[in-house]
């Protein structure tokens, strides 16, 4: 017997529930925006303040964050030229599912 999907099938592609799953699965997605919590850093900050990633890895998830309208960029002039990442409205709606799952994870582990 084939598979069919329906319109309501939580297996499709564009399912809301496994596209958020699929963004805050990915290894470094909800690291950075939790570190982003307290306002726009650095890559250098927000690399020193996580720990563990590379630089190339912080940069292809800030690139994926702003794609995916969570993050935003702002270059800043000057000598030499700074850059600093923050969170959208949208991004910050993220800390309150980010901060439920952790707890879980501590309430898990015990």
């Amino acid at each position: 017997m084939w598979y069919v999907t329906t319109p309501t099938d939580p297996f499709l592609a564009d399912c809301r529930a496994r596209l958020a799953f699929d963004l805050l699965s990915h290894t470094w997605n909800a690291v950075v925006i939790w570190s982003l919590r307290e306002g726009p850093l650095r890559p250098v900050d927000l690399r020193r303040r996580i720990g563990g990633i590379s630089s190339k890895g912080l940069t292809e998830t800030l690139r994926r964050l702003q794609t995916n309208g969570l993050v935003t960029r702002q270059a800043h002039p000057g000598s030499p030229p700074r850059v600093e990442y923050g969170l959208t409205p949208l991004g910050r709606t993220l800390l309150a599912p980010i901060d439920a799952v952790g707890a879980w994870g501590l309430r898990v582990r015990r």
